[in-house]
């Protein structure tokens, strides 16, 4: 499911725009990882989606590399862009894994809370998500790690806040910014597709315990294809 182009886990629940960011409370995905010593260093950057298959990555990988996650809900590309230099830190990082858009695709009203589309307004527009995907891979290149977009995966029929499919025109958008970048593609979307029936929750952008293990199945599948090419 990888591609070199040249260039909370539970249901949301209608809250104030912020909620989804914050820590949730003893899931050990967010907690701090120690370093190995002589490991590559891997960071994961993404929603609750990540969260949810970070656990898995960090199991299929231990031994072979210190994966970190910033301890929060990454959220939208306009957070990404507020809080990015705190989520990198001081430390190299060898390979960083990310995505953004399902935060970018949401609809809330003028008080920031999760509503219909048709009483809302969008996280993101596509040109504002454009933007900042394109300002986010530029500061990432700064760091000399090898980069991994994961595109997003699907938003099914009657989830709250989002459009059904809606993410198809972020991927295609974030497809054109990553070609032109020469960042790696980790295909979610496809994967999350094929069998999301079996894999993620009815009316639900998010996925069961299973899905979570195939995701993060392929999440360390592209990250192990990036880690010889890293310099050590």
């Amino acid at each position: 499911m990888l591609a070199l182009v040249a260039g909370s886990r539970g249901a949301e629940t209608p809250v104030a725009a912020a909620e989804p960011n914050k820590p949730v409370a003893n899931d050990p995905a967010l907690a701090p990882v120690e370093d190995a010593a002589g490991l590559p260093r891997v960071l994961l950057i993404g929603d609750s989606i990540a969260i949810g298959y970070t656990l898995p990555v960090r199991a299929s990988l231990r031994g072979r590399a210190n994966v970190h996650r910033p301890p929060e809900n990454c959220g939208e590309t306009g957070r990404g862009l507020r809080q990015l230099e705190a989520w990198l830190g001081a430390g190299r990082w060898d390979v960083i894994h990310f995505n953004f858009g399902l935060h970018d695709l949401k609809y809330l009203d003028t008080q920031g809370k999760y509503v219909a589309p048709a009483q809302g307004k969008v996280v993101s527009s596509l040109p504002e998500y454009e933007a900042n995907l394109r300002e986010l891979v530029k500061r990432l290149k700064r760091t000399g790690a090898t980069l991994i977009y994961a595109t997003t995966t699907p938003v099914p029929d009657g989830t709250l806040a989002r459009i059904e499919h809606e993410e198809i025109a972020y991927n295609a958008v974030a497809r054109r910014v990553m070609k032109e970048a020469g960042v790696m593609i980790d295909d979610l979307h496809a994967l999350a597709v094929a069998k999301q029936s079996e894999l993620q929750r009815p009316k639900d952008v998010h996925f069961t315990e299973e899905g979570y293990r195939r995701l993060g199945e392929a999440v360390s599948a592209s990250v192990v294809t990036a880690l010889p090419a890293v310099r050590r």
